[in-house]
């Protein structure tokens, strides 16, 4: 399973370009690993999950392991309505650059 050092915090820093390019790498390296392809193979990003060989049990398992990486709960429609590699990095690099909600019982500022 692939390692991920950047904290939740860290992503939600970085300006929007820089969340998509980390949460591209990330998603790319959870994808090749469930297709069991090797680091150099390019991932080809705009194919559909089902075209790649993967499997609803697969694409399952790789959303929880994204929801735990991210800290976000990732609804599993949006694997059928983002199906496709770049678009499910584009909804998380969208939900990641959304501004933080605010603890329960505190106004936002």
């Amino acid at each position: 399973m692939p390692e991920t050092n950047t904290a939740l915090g860290h992503l939600r820093e970085l300006p929007a370009h820089e969340i998509t390019e980390e949460i591209e790498a990330l998603v790319e390296e959870l994808f090749k690993d469930a297709l069991l392809m090797d680091a150099d193979e390019e991932l080809p990003l705009q194919v559909s999950y089902f075209d790649l060989g993967l499997t609803s049990l697969r694409l399952t398992r790789i959303r929880q392991q994204l929801e735990e990486m991210l800290d976000l709960s990732i609804n599993t429609n949006v694997l059928f309505n983002e199906p496709t590699v770049q678009q499910l990095v584009f909804y998380l690099a969208d939900l990641l650059a959304a501004p933080a909600p605010a603890p329960a019982g505190r106004p936002s500022p």
